[in-house]
């Protein structure tokens, strides 16, 4: 993700120059909401739906490449390309959609944050809460764009917290292999709804956003790189570097959420605790169980991924209402040159922070915040697919077959689990 003062030459960068939008989206994406989510799957089902984490894999990676090589070839997020290719009201709707989808995400994960600070040392929840939003929202604005991109990269460590705690509590780990590479399947509403929960924590279209215009705006930042459509000779280089980073931010997303499985299945799904409403929920249920030090690992990490995900929620939000009005917009630029850009983050923050003044249930709300992200993902998976095989869009960049097949396959399992989530609803 960071500006390279020298145009792109994958084999001869450190693999750390090499990562960027793909390892911060990845790592964003077990986000606390998406650690309660991981939490209840371990509670509930035990080890036996291991295996999701490594089937949504591909898909996920393949659509997460689709939308970086999107912003890397025309120099503009999904957003812009919607703006620029398609009727006015995909964009207008997409964008609404993810708003909200993003503010409920927001208010949920600030929340998670407070609360395992709060168990953590005690003390006043909101006032942690105020304190993580505006820390966040301060590093964001503030902070020079490169600081800031290496501050992001280097809080994905956060979630190694996650494998420590794994390694600290007693794992079958025979029966964790055989469980993820033989997929087991119950035709019961709790276990669809389920599958539903964990696609739509690891395909999510505030991903798609913020890696696309990432990709565009690490572009402009370079002096000497170009969109590939006008410097094809830049493309082989580039491409290679967008493939490995997100296929390794991908990868590194769903092995943290496997870890995250694994732990509670071994823990509170042995010990008979099958419900978790939340992260820190989890965390406090390991304490008795698996003991302090694996608690202090869970609680830290829940403060420690929030810390990376609430800029980017804010952010893709920011850049999604950015592109699609034409503002100016980047986390390179000066407040003052992207005033509406700026604004529009620290609403999205101060609406999170505010959500957890209301009487309104967070998990309640994060229900509503999947199936909005989920009636989102499927038109917009099936608009990047659009546009990643148009002429008009990439030129002669189009999508490779495999990718085009992998993609579109994404699509259909995403659709499919949306329409299971509807047939299930109240079952």
């Amino acid at each position: 993700m960071t500006a390279q003062p020298k145009a792109e030459n994958t084999e001869k960068r450190h693999i750390w120059q090499v990562l960027g939008p793909g390892l911060i989206t990845g790592a964003s994406d077990d986000d606390p909401s998406g650690i309660a989510t991981y939490s209840q799957v371990g509670a509930q089902f035990g080890t036996s739906m291991g295996w999701i984490m490594l089937f949504s894999y591909p898909l996920m990676a393949a659509i997460q490449e689709i939308c970086a090589r999107i912003g890397r070839v025309t120099g503009d997020g999904l957003a812009g390309n919607m703006r620029r290719h398609y009727p006015p009201y995909l964009l207008q709707g997409s964008v609404l959609l993810l708003l909200a989808a993003n503010i409920i995400n927001l208010g949920a994960d600030l929340g998670a944050m407070g609360d395992a600070l709060q168990i953590l040392v005690g003390g006043p929840r909101m006032v942690y809460i105020f304190f993580f939003g505006a820390l966040c929202l301060g590093l964001e604005i503030f902070m020079q764009y490169r600081r800031y991109v290496n501050l992001l990269k280097w809080s994905t460590l956060a979630l190694f917290a996650y494998v420590a705690t794994a390694l600290v509590v007693h794992i079958d780990w025979a029966k964790v292999a055989y469980e993820t590479l033989v997929p087991t399947f119950h035709l019961d509403s709790a276990y669809t709804l389920a599958i539903v929960a964990v696609f739509g924590t690891t395909i999510s279209p505030y991903l798609f956003f913020w890696q696309s215009s990432q990709e565009a705006e690490d572009e402009r930042e370079d002096p000497k790189a170009k969109p590939l459509r006008q410097a094809p000779r830049q493309a082989p280089a580039a491409l290679k570097r967008i493939r490995i980073d997100t296929y390794l931010g991908m990868f590194f997303s769903n092995a943290i959420g496997w870890f995250i499985i694994v732990t509670v299945a071994a823990t509170l799904h042995a010990h008979g605790v099958t419900d978790i409403g939340s992260s820190t929920q989890a965390a406090e249920a390991l304490r008795p169980i698996a003991g302090p030090f694996a608690f202090l690992l869970f609680a830290l990490g829940i403060i420690g991924t929030g810390m990376l995900a609430v800029p980017v929620l804010a952010g893709s939000a920011a850049y999604a209402l950015a592109e699609a009005l034409q503002w100016p917009s980047g986390l390179a630029r000066l407040p003052l040159d992207a005033k509406a850009f700026y604004a529009t983050i620290g609403v999205a923050t101060a609406l999170g922070i505010i959500l957890n003044l209301t009487p309104i249930d967070p998990i309640k709300a994060l229900f509503w915040a999947a199936v909005l992200n989920g009636i989102c993902a499927v038109p917009l998976m099936a608009i990047a697919m659009l546009m990643g095989n148009s002429k008009r869009v990439m030129g002669t960049f189009t999508l490779p077959l495999p990718l085009t097949l992998l993609g579109w396959l994404a699509t259909g399992v995403m659709g499919a689990i949306v329409l299971a989530m509807f047939l299930t609803w109240g079952s």
